[in-house]
This record gives C-alpha cells, sequence and structure tokens, in this order.
C-alpha cells in the first residue's frame, strides 16, 4: 500500500495554509511533521483525513485493495482532541469506537493493558487525568485495524515512560506492514521516519 500526496495544498479559513506538498509512503514507512505554530501541521492531517477539502493537487491511497479503498477507509486519526465521551466509561468509549471502525486483533482491556491503563475501564472517561485521557485515545489505535495512523502532537500530556511505550506501539504498527504521519513538536523515537518541515 502506498500513500502519495502530489502539490497538495490546503486553506483554512478561505486561506490559503500550505501548497505544493509531495510525498510518497510504502508499507512500514513514516512521515514526521515539523515546523512552527500556524505552519499547516494540523491543517495538513485534516486534508489527508478527509476531513478537509483539497485545496489543490491531490492526496490518495494505492494497493488497499477491497478493505481500503480509500483514505477515509484506510486511516485512525488522532487530533488534539480525544473524541471520547466524558460521561461514558474508558471500555464503553473504546467498545464504541471498535464497533465503528471494525475489529481488531486486540480486545479492548488487552488494548488498555498495553497502554498501561489496565483496570480503570469502568471508570468515566471524564475522570480521568490529562495523560490517561491520552493513553485512552492511544487505545483506540489498537482496537480497529486501520494501516494508515494520523496522528497530531500525540505525545501531547504523555510522561516520559508513556512516549517511550507509543514509540514502541508506532514501531510494531510500521513493522507490521503500516504507515505513520505524524505532525509534532518533540522527537516521537520514529528510527529512520522521513521529515516535511512546514512553514520555511
Amino acid at each position: 500500500m502506498r500513500l502519495i500526496a502530489e502539490n497538495l495544498g490546503g486553506e483554512r479559513g478561505g486561506d490559503m495554509v500550505f501548497s505544493g506538498i509531495d510525498f510518497a509512503l510504502e508499507d512500514g514507512q513514516s512521515l514526521v511533521v515539523t515546523g512552527p505554530n500556524g505552519a499547516g501541521k494540523s491543517t495538513l492531517l485534516r486534508v489527508i483525513a478527509g476531513l478537509l477539502p483539497v485545496a489543490e493537487g491531490s492526496v490518495r491511497i494505492e494497493g488497499g485493495g477491497e478493505a481500503f479503498p480509500s483514505i477515509a477507509s484506510a486511516c485512525h486519526y488522532l487530533g488534539h482532541q480525544n473524541a471520547m465521551k466524558p460521561a461514558l466509561s474508558v471500555a464503553e468509549n473504546l467498545h464504541f469506537w471498535r464497533d465503528f471502525n471494525g475489529d481488531g486483533d486486540v480486545g479492548v482491556e488487552e488494548a488498555l493493558e498495553t497502554v498501561g491503563l489496565g483496570g480503570i475501564g469502568h471508570l468515566p472517561f471524564g475522570y480521568l487525568s490529562t495523560g490517561q485521557r491520552r493513553r485512552a485515545a492511544i487505545a483506540k489505535l489498537l482496537v480497529s485495524h486501520r494501516p494508515l495512523w494520523l496522528l497530531d502532537e500525540p505525545t501531547a500530556g504523555l510522561d516520559k515512560a508513556s512516549e517511550a511505550r507509543f514509540a514502541g506501539l508506532m514501531g510494531k504498527h510500521r513493522g507490521e506492514g503500516g504507515i505513520v504521519v505524524a505532525a509534532t513538536h518533540l522527537p516521537l523515537g520514529l528510527d529512520g521516519a522521513k521529515e516535511l518541515r512546514m512553514g520555511e
């Protein structure tokens, strides 16, 4: 499978934020998107995910087969917001996303254990600390299989141990043929990643 952007441009509020973006990523590869605030990192991820329209150029998936014919069907998008209902339990939130996105190889309890939240699935999501909420959102990536991970500041609010754990999860995902595109101000431990610096 390949993710290909050609002369890609994106707008925010009617103003062109970036243009002329080109990249191609294959199974197991990753792209780290860096640059100052306002450079368009988040807008780029939203355009790739299909949450914002393409202003110019194109972005597409090739080789996804019947299972993943489009980027929307192939991607997990983890934005600044964790996309969890505060009143629902952690487990209920993850069950919702698993049912919505399709099953993965990992069950809800195992996903919570993997991110260091074992035993708290019964708690309302709103009770969790900032770091715990982010880890629960990362667990969402595990309960449904999607080959393309689009991650916007994924380690925001995480401590060093959780950052290292997440680096291991991204490495495992890539090792199984997944693709990662991450916007970040912080090193993510993505060895051999391509880099796209925006705003220069």
